[in-house]
């Protein structure tokens, strides 16, 4: 087989439906791939939808926890 008929059978193969459909499934696969990579690599605080949470200020911490009961011995 010389250069001239493999330059012919190259148009051929690579418009056979065969070529093409891998082709489309691989790109639909790597876009799925890179979508949910994309969602699980993102931290949850930077999120643009819900605004930064505040942490807690100690005088509500204190206020919310019950007082312990004083123990003589």
């Amino acid at each position: 087989m010389n250069i001239q008929e493999l330059l012919q059978l190259l148009p051929k193969v690579l418009t056979s439906w065969e070529v093409l459909g891998v082709t489309i499934v691989l790109i639909l696969y790597f876009f799925l791939v890179f979508y949910v990579a994309r969602l699980y690599s993102r931290p949850k605080s930077f999120s643009m939808m819900e605004p930064p949470k505040k942490a807690a200020s100690p005088k509500k911490a204190e206020k919310e926890s019950p007082a312990e009961p004083e123990v003589e011995g």
